[in-house]
């Protein structure tokens, strides 16, 4: 069985075996169409910027515009790119590919356990298929990759994505991909994917020439140059087109959306979520996931997405497993009670002041647990340091296991990122491939954000953070199979297994009991689970032991032994975690 999400624009092939281009070009008067070979023939103008031409032009033939000025450009709905994002666009065939696993429906949301990697350090599709069968035997049901949409060179986070739907043949081919997902959903894993809707990259964006103000709206600007303007049907449909496309014909399970609080058109989350639960069938579990730094609950629930990335859960444990309070970490002073609220009402701040000075968040206590994915790192919170440490070299290793504890017996949603399974010490860094005068001004801006670190204050110190462009950057962040401590693994996979034994068949319909502070470094939380058990989770992130009240209840976890019985007398030892199931009558 095949997969084929029909778009509107781009390069589809007909059932007469002719090849529709089509492409919306309102910046330009005329604009004609080259097929490898060929001389390039004038397009059809259509209404609204639209431009049309059929030609004989099978799968595998290459194609790019001409603009009045000369400039040849590529498709900006390119399926595949012969080489980088400034060659030719590829006809390309998506019938071609046959699948397996067509009876594969996936899994309900709260089953999802979510691992976050970068494709290219994985060394592509391949790679990462080749891991599949060890991530599902730790525990992990889903898999997340970063943006994989084509880039200028040939390493990249994928944010800088110019092409959102041609995946970047740095990480192999269309085939490829999709063989690595059917081979997932084989294996009873998910497969999500992380997308970018609120900008382009500054290097082989065309869609600047070709679309103009009609696409980015000057007067709305944004850290990246104007905004994109969302609430134009044609900009609209690019995107929403984009998502049903990866969904449908790529079968992904779900999408992460990222920085939707930078998409400046309020309407639109809502707007596109609506029409991707229109287009998909009704037996498939998909999941969207937003990350917005705003924490706007408005864009969660019923028909909206699904949940939102956990920011203020991040910073709340990171605080109290560094001491670190520059940044945005600022407004965690008081960390274990705002993890407590956290992890009672998914937000820390919900209209309060913040750190900028100006009110942040919206009520968020009416959503369920499910509605946050939780992590202890990801890859902005360990690549957006300077020199890209992770929580294995930044925290107390007792400490970080309590914490892990926490994180995987929650009943949110949990999210690991790369090497954090096996305790990794590797830098996960910030790492580009641009050229030339953009490579100085990419070099030079990563050290300039970190000017106002205390750290960093001393100019030759900034000096020594690593250059984004250079090839030891990126190979630095590679993991490393002897990168290993079996302490670490050996826990993430205890703890996985409770979740699937013990919390998997109770989280549906699970809420929230409550959670306060028990000192400044210990939280305590209660859910009522959807069997009405109750689920107690209490952590000691802190040097000291810390008061208790005493619960009866069935020992779910405990960080060490004895822990169970020092909490039954009323204290908890320094650095722990200990969870219990109660049953209540």
């Amino acid at each position: 069985m095949s997969y084929h999400h029909q778009l509107p624009f781009g390069a589809e092939i007909e059932a007469d075996g002719q090849t529709r281009f089509r492409i919306w070009a309102p910046a330009v008067k005329t604009l004609s169409l080259e097929l490898e070979g060929q001389a390039p023939v004038a397009m059809q103008p259509e209404p609204e910027g639209w431009f049309t031409a059929r030609l004989p032009a099978p799968a595998g033939s290459k194609y790019r515009f001409h603009l009045p000025d000369g400039l040849a450009v590529p498709d900006p709905a390119s399926r595949l790119q012969d080489g980088d994002v400034h060659g030719w666009s590829v006809v390309f065939d998506p019938g071609a590919h046959e699948w397996h696993n067509t009876g594969w429906r996936g899994r309900p949301w709260h089953e999802a356990v979510i691992y976050e990697l970068h494709a290219g350090l994985f060394r592509g599709f391949n790679g990462i298929g080749d891991e599949l069968q060890r991530l599902r035997d730790i525990g992990f049901t889903a898999i997340e990759l970063m943006p994989i949409n084509d880039f200028p060179g040939s390493r990249n986070w994928g944010y800088d994505g110019v092409l959102p739907y041609a995946p970047d043949t740095a990480y192999g081919t269309p085939g490829q991909l999709k063989t690595l997902i059917d081979r997932a959903h084989g294996l009873g894993l998910m497969v999500y994917l992380d997308v970018v809707y609120n900008h382009f990259g500054p290097d082989g964006a065309y869609l600047h020439p070709l679309a103009g103000e009609k696409f980015f709206d000057p007067s709305k600007p944004s850290p990246w140059g104007a905004g994109i303007a969302h609430e134009r049907p044609e900009v609209a449909d690019f995107f929403i087109e984009n998502a049903i496309y990866w969904l449908n014909e790529y079968r992904f399970d779900g999408l992460r959306f990222d920085a939707v609080g930078a998409i400046l058109d309020l309407e639109f989350p809502d707007k596109m979520t609506r029409r991707i639960r229109a287009a998909m069938e009704p037996s498939r579990h998909v999941h969207l996931v937003m990350e917005q730094e705003f924490n706007r609950s408005r864009h969660i629930g019923r028909g909206k997405m699904d949940a939102q990335w956990a920011d203020d859960t991040h910073q709340a444990l990171h605080v109290l497993l560094t001491g670190e309070l520059e940044g945005y970490y600022a407004d965690f002073k008081d960390a274990a009670a705002k993890l407590a609220r956290c992890l009672a009402e998914g937000f820390a701040f919900q209209g309060e002041i913040s750190f900028k000075g100006e009110p942040r968040g919206e009520p968020s206590a009416h959503l369920p647990p499910s509605a946050f994915v939780i992590f202890l790192q990801n890859h902005d919170q360990i690549g957006n340091r300077a020199m890209g440490e992770r929580l294995s070299v930044l925290a107390d290793p007792e400490a970080l296991r309590a914490a892990t504890a926490l994180l995987l017996l929650s009943p949110q949603i949990p999210l690991m990122f790369m090497g954090e399974e096996d305790g990794s010490v590797a830098p996960f860094l910030f790492f580009t491939d641009h050229h030339d005068e953009l490579a100085d001004q990419v070099r030079e801006g990563r050290r300039r954000e970190f000017a106002h670190f205390a750290a960093f204050s001393d100019p030759a110190r900034r000096e020594q953070i690593p250059d984004p462009n250079a090839l030891a950057t990126f190979e630095m962040c590679r993991l490393d199979p002897a990168d290993h401590d079996p302490e670490t693994a050996a826990h993430v996979r205890r703890l996985l297994a409770l979740r699937h034994r013990e919390l998997f068949p109770r989280l549906e319909g699970s809420r929230s009991l409550g959670a306060s502070a028990l000192s400044d470094a210990a939280v305590i939380a209660r859910w009522l689970m959807g069997d009405q058990s109750e689920l107690l989770i209490v952590t000691n992130f802190g040097p000291a032991p810390v008061a208790v009240e005493p619960t009866g209840g069935s020992l779910l976890f405990e960080s060490h032994a004895g822990d169970a019985d020092q909490f039954s007398n009323g204290t908890l030892r320094p650095r722990s975690t200990v969870a219990f199931l109660l049953e209540r009558t």
